[in-house]
């Protein structure tokens, strides 16, 4: 008898919701990380497949093994392929840690890796790239852990002085008064391993355009090891979809106990059908496939219509 072969590494899971792409892989207990390119941030690094180099920061939610595996490959491969120098955005509590990790590499390679590691407090924010901003929000797990938020600010004119002629605009900035004000709009928020709590009643999380959420237990029978674990059950999931405004709320950290058919079996028997065209799941390659040749169809319909008028 022929020996099986050996089992396929899983792909990257890949949706488009424009004008963002959310991809990455998400398996319980064995490695998370998701990217969401046009932010320029991966949220976790259990795993570093190639696509997630390109992350100038990589916000770390806690330190668990299959979050935070793979951060020295991510520092090591940025430098050896002339990348530049990688960010780590963590939890105060593991700052220290993570230097301890690149410490013990240079004692292996007998080489130092360069990198940078940024201590992030609840409630802080940090500016990635222009008017963007990655904001750190206390979560609950068994060990230090943060969520985040990915925020856009705006400036725009006082409500007050909508429609004063310029000149008393030009006068009143003049003599030092603030005209504007500062509008911050929730993009994307990533909550990490996380039970339910105060986390999913702040309005930047729950007003996120993408949220992208932990859902380990679908089970009815797992509610109580949800709880013990500190994880996020099904049952949360659809108390989180009545709370939330995001257009796409993306699925991740599921378990290999669950096949992604009986996945898909338990959100269409919990979650109300006018919910459930908003909900996603990261590693469901199948349905994800479908939908973007979807777009993509959709696309090139527009774009010859487009042509012939």
């Amino acid at each position: 008898m022929l020996p099986r072969e050996p089992a396929r590494s899983p792909q990257l899971g890949y949706l488009y919701i424009p004008p963002y792409r959310v991809q990455g892989i998400s398996i319980a207990g064995e490695q998370s990380v998701v990217q969401v390119p046009e932010l320029d941030v991966a949220f976790d690094i259990g795993a570093c497949p190639k696509p997630i180099l390109t992350a100038n920061y990589v916000a770390l939610t806690h330190g668990h093994m299959d979050h935070a595996a793979a951060l020295s490959y991510y520092f090591s491969q940025r430098n050896f392929q002339g990348i530049g120098v990688g960010t780590i955005v963590c939890h105060p509590e593991l700052e220290q840690p993570i230097h301890n990790v690149m410490k013990a590499w240079t004692g292996l390679e007998a080489q130092k890796t360069p990198y940078n590691v940024i201590a992030l407090p609840p409630g802080e924010q940090l500016e990635i790239k222009n008017n963007i901003y990655l904001r750190a929000v206390e979560s609950v797990h068994t060990v230090p852990s943060l969520a985040y938020v990915v925020l856009e600010k705006r400036s725009k004119l006082r409500p007050d002085l909508v429609g004063q002629p310029q000149e008393k605009l030009v006068e009143l900035k003049n003599s030092g008064e603030q005209i504007t004000q500062t509008l911050e709009i929730p993009l994307v928020c990533y909550t990490g391993d996380t039970m339910w709590g105060e986390l999913f009643d702040r309005p930047d999380v729950l007003g996120a355009k993408i949220l992208i959420t932990e859902c380990t237990f679908l089970e009815p029978g797992h509610r109580g090891r949800a709880s013990v674990g500190k994880h996020l059950h099904l049952d949360d999931i659809v108390k989180l979809l009545e709370k939330s405004t995001a257009e796409a709320v993306v699925l991740t950290h599921l378990s290999r106990r669950t096949h992604l058919g009986m996945v898909r079996k338990a959100l269409e028997a919990a979650v109300p059908p006018e919910q459930l065209d908003r909900v996603f799941v990261l590693m469901d390659q199948r349905t994800n496939r479908r939908r973007f040749d979807q777009q993509l169809a959709d696309a090139e319909a527009e774009a010859e219509a487009k042509a012939d008028s």
